[in-house]
């Protein structure tokens, strides 16, 4: 699949922004599915340049990668959508390895107590990627649960599943399934 439309949207996009950066892509497989990498090369920015780009927590990140996705699929059937991850100066690679650790965490406090627990601050995309990562604990199941700005991700024994707190919209398929569209 030609990537181009996407380096040249984020070139565009920092371009505006008053950036030169240099774009690169590259086809990732996190579990989840094929994801077009936009990776920002972070070489020629200052640290001041990462800092604005990323946001606090990665906030201007994953708005920079909500707008791609949406932009760059708009139109287009859901078979030829793409889901695009944008990288800088290795923000996703270390944020994954975190939530790798949050959801390892929580999966060992349900199990240890059986009782359900929240994960809170956490964006739609890695939401869904904590859901996927617990995919393989098929004695746990994952929701999310409450609205934004506030929404967090619920992990729970399997057997909590006729909780009357949580919703059958909310109920994810054991271990985890998708949180929303793919960002």
């Amino acid at each position: 699949m030609d990537h181009t439309a996407g380096i040249n949207w984020l070139t565009t996009l920092l371009s505006l922004q008053g950036v030169t950066a240099t774009v690169s892509s590259q086809m990732r497989n996190d579990g989840t599915g094929d994801d077009c990498w936009l990776v920002i090369d972070s070489a020629p920015l200052s640290p001041d340049q990462i800092q604005a780009i990323q946001g606090e927590r990665g906030a201007v990140l994953d708005a920079v990668q909500y707008l791609a996705n949406t932009t760059l699929n708009l139109g287009k059937p859901r078979e030829q959508q793409q889901a695009y991850t944008v990288e800088l100066d290795g923000y996703r690679t270390r944020r994954l390895a975190e939530l790798q650790q949050l959801a390892e965490e929580a999966a060992e406090q349900v199990r240890q107590t059986g009782e359900q627990t929240a994960i809170p601050g956490l964006s739609s995309a890695e939401r869904r990627q904590v859901h996927h990562l617990l995919t393989d604990y098929t004695d746990l199941e994952t929701f999310s649960q409450g609205t934004e700005p506030d929404r967090r991700l619920v992990v729970r024994p399997v057997s909590a599943s006729s909780d009357p707190e949580a919703s059958e919209s909310d109920v994810s398929a054991p271990s985890g399934s998708a949180d929303a569209p793919t960002q």
